[in-house]
């Protein structure tokens, strides 16, 4: 994708509603929901302590008979997370406020329930919900991966087939033999489900793509919902789209 698609895109998802109004020019779910979910989890942990100092007045708010949604529009945070400040400064353990989120109705207030409803189903990116499709939109591109290696008859090794290997960094496949990718020798591919701009890209490069070549030698990372056509460039990591599917990887000539 280029960066001013992207960019456009990036700065004008702000609320769930955002989502829909792109949808209707065709743009696809997965990637609406991918930059949407980036973007909020990257300003949260910009903002939370600041937000966290507020709760005494967020409690206050609440209790002089603001909604728990009209607080999350006013403070623009999460409104999942809002109501968890505010149920811990009102006296609630985590644990419990999980327990009701999970199950509104252990709540001894009707209206109150009422709210955490309303507030689950708004939350796009720390509801139960949000947790699953998270998980889901997972699955599907090692899914697509493995799907893609298996028709080729490839051999690899999985994260799972990996676990407990002394090399505590692996990758969604570990190939079994080095094999060619556009001109390019490499042992290992990662599946991932974000979408690829330099932020994301820098973060997953130091936690893991660097770490995967210093095991294991040159790989590839395929961004499964899109990323940008000009990412910063990182030693022996070829970055990937949907594109990657097109492809065949072929045997080192000996």
């Amino acid at each position: 994708m280029q960066y001013e698609e992207y960019k456009k895109l990036y700065d004008s998802l702000n609320r769930p509603e955002d989502i829909e109004t792109f949808l209707e020019k065709g743009y696809d779910t997965r990637l609406l929901e991918t930059l949407y979910t980036q973007k909020i989890s990257r300003d949260v942990k910009k903002r939370f302590h600041m937000i966290k100092d507020k709760s005494p007045i967020l409690l206050r708010e609440w209790k002089k008979g603001k909604t728990l949604m009209e607080i999350s529009a006013k403070y623009k945070f999460p409104p999942i997370l809002v109501s968890m400040l505010i149920f811990q400064e009102d006296g609630a353990s985590k644990k419990q406020f999980w327990e009701f989120i999970r199950e509104p109705e252990r709540l001894e207030s009707q209206q109150t329930a009422e709210e955490i409803r309303d507030v689950v189903k708004n939350d796009l990116v720390y509801s139960p919900a949000a947790n699953v499709r998270h998980s889901e939109r997972g699955l599907w591109g090692e899914g697509l991966l493995q799907n893609w290696l298996n028709e080729q008859h490839i051999e690899y090794k999985t994260e799972e087939d990996l676990r407990g290997n002394e090399k505590q960094k692996t990758p969604d496949c570990l190939l079994c033999e080095p094999m060619m990718c556009d001109g390019h020798k490499i042992y290992w591919i990662e599946s991932k489900a974000s979408f690829g701009d330099n932020i994301e890209f820098r973060y997953n490069s130091r936690k893991q793509f660097c770490p995967y070549t210093q095991l294991f030698g040159p790989g590839i990372v395929v961004y499964w919902t899109g990323c940008l056509n000009d990412l910063e460039s990182v030693s022996d990591v070829y970055v990937y789209d949907m594109s990657l599917l097109e492809k065949k990887l072929e045997k080192i000539s000996e």
